[in-house]
C-alpha cells in the first residue's frame, strides 16, 4: 500500500472531477465524456447532471447533439440507459452485452412460450434493418410472428440482445413521445469498435478512474456492471499506468498515475444533482459522498432515484419540480440555517432554467 486518502480527500476528488465544485464554460460533450456518459432512463436526467456542472447550461446544445447522432440513447452499463458520446458507445455496447444477457436469462426467458431468444433477435432485426419502430410497434409486429407470447416480453428481448437506438424526440428537452428504436449502425452509420475485449475494458477503467476515481474495485465493477476487473486492474498496475491508495477503513483504492488527488480542507459548494446521477447511483464507493442512514430514505421497490442535494460534498436533501418548475428541497438530514439558504438558492437557480426553457 502506498499514500492514504482520507475519506475527505476522496469526497473532494470526486467532486472535483465531476465538475460540482465549480461549474465549467465547457461543450455538453466534452463534460458528457469526463462522465462516461449519463444515466438516462428518466430522458431529462442528463440535462439536469449537465445543468449542475455547466455554466450557462442550455438544453437545446445537448437536443442539437443528440438529433445530429454525436450522442445517443440506449442500454448500455448494467443493462441501463445511458446518454453516451456515439463513438464510445460503438465500443461500450459490446462490453455491456452480458449484463443484458444476463437480464434476459432471470427477467425475460421464463416468459416466453413458444419462442426462443435468438429467432426474437433475428427477426427484430429483420423488422428494424433500414426502419424505425416504436416499441409498441415492435412488439406488436413480432407478436404476429409469436402470438401466444407477451408482446412487452418479445420487445424488451429484442432491446437486450440488439443494439438499439432510442432516437428523438425521445430524450429530447420537450421530447415526450415514447420508445422509438433504430438499429444503432442505422442511426449512427457503420463501423468498427475502436477498442475490444480486455483492451476495451481497460479503457473502461481508465475513464472510470478519471471521472470518478480512485476507487476501490468493487466500485469499478458496480458501476461498469462487470465482475473479475481485478487481474485488469493489477496488470495496469504492474505497467504503471495506475497507483494503489489505502483508503477510508483501510479501503484499497486505485487510480490514474498523474492525476492529482484534491485536498479534502476545500469548500464544497451546495449542488443539485440528478435523479439517477452515478456519483451516488450504482456506486459501491458511495460512502463518500452519502451517509448509509441517508442512503436507506432513498431505496424504493422500483430502484427509481429522485434529484439529491449536496451541502458541504454530502447528500442531505431531495429535490423536485412542480408543474410550472418550482423546485422544491426536501431535507433527508438536519441541515443548519446557511446550508438551507444556500440549497434554497440552487433550487431559485433551477427554478429559473425550468423558467427560461418551460416544458411545452
Amino acid at each position: 500500500m502506498a499514500d492514504e486518502v482520507t475519506l475527505a480527500q476522496w469526497n473532494r476528488t470526486l467532486l472535483s472531477r465531476q465538475h460540482l465544485l465549480t461549474r465549467v464554460d465547457e461543450d455538453a460533450v466534452e463534460v458528457l465524456d469526463r462522465c462516461v456518459g449519463l444515466q438516462s432512463q428518466d430522458p431529462r436526467a442528463a440535462f439536469y447532471g449537465l445543468w449542475s456542472r455547466i455554466e450557462g447550461f442550455d438544453p437545446t446544445e445537448l437536443d442539437d447533439l443528440m438529433t445530429d447522432r454525436e450522442v445517443v440513447r440506449m442500454a448500455l452499463l448494467r443493462s441501463t440507459v445511458f446518454l453516451m458520446d456515439s463513438q464510445d458507445a460503438r465500443w461500450v455496447r459490446p462490453l455491456a452485452q452480458a449484463a443484458l444477457e444476463g437480464e434476459v436469462r432471470s427477467n425475460h426467458l421464463r416468459r416466453l412460450v413458444t419462442v426462443t431468444a435468438p429467432d426474437i433477435t433475428a427477426h427484430a432485426r429483420e423488422l428494424l434493418s433500414g426502419n424505425e419502430l416504436t416499441a409498441k410497434e415492435l412488439g406488436q409486429k413480432l407478436g404476429q410472428r409469436w402470438p401466444d407470447d407477451p408482446p412487452s416480453t418479445l420487445t424488451a428481448v429484442a432491446r437486450c440482445t440488439l443494439p438499439l437506438v432510442q432516437v428523438p424526440p425521445r430524450g429530447l428537452w420537450n421530447g415526450h413521445a415514447g420508445a422509438t428504436y433504430r438499429l444503432f449502425d442505422d442511426w449512427v452509420g457503420p463501423g468498427e469498435p475502436a477498442v475490444e475485449g480486455d483492451e476495451a475494458r481497460k479503457d473502461l477503467i481508465r475513464l472510470y478512474l478519471r471521472g470518478f476515481g480512485p476507487s476501490t474495485i468493487k466500485g469499478i465493477q458496480t458501476w461498469a456492471g462487470m465482475t473479475r476487473m481485478r487481474p485488469l486492474v493489477e496488470a495496469m498496475e504492474a505497467d504503471w499506468e495506475l497507483n494503489r491508495f489505502r483508503g477510508p477503513d483501510g479501503a484499497e483504492l486505485f487510480d490514474l498515475d498523474g492525476i492529482d488527488i484534491v485536498d479534502g480542507d476545500g469548500p464544497a459548494p451546495a449542488r443539485l444533482l440528478a435523479p439517477f446521477d452515478n456519483v451516488v447511483t450504482a456506486q459501491a464507493d458511495r460512502r463518500r459522498i452519502i451517509d448509509d442512514e441517508v442512503y436507506a430514505q432513498l431505496v424504493t421497490p422500483n430502484g427509481l432515484m429522485p434529484g439529491l442535494g449536496l451541502v458541504d460534498g454530502r447528500v442531505v436533501a431531495r429535490w423536485s419540480a412542480d408543474d410550472t418548475g418550482a423546485v422544491r428541497i426536501e431535507p433527508l438530514a438536519p441541515i443548519n440555517a446557511s446550508d438551507t439558504r444556500a440549497l434554497d438558492d440552487e433550487a431559485q437557480r433551477l427554478t429559473e432554467f425550468h423558467r427560461a426553457h418551460p416544458a411545452t
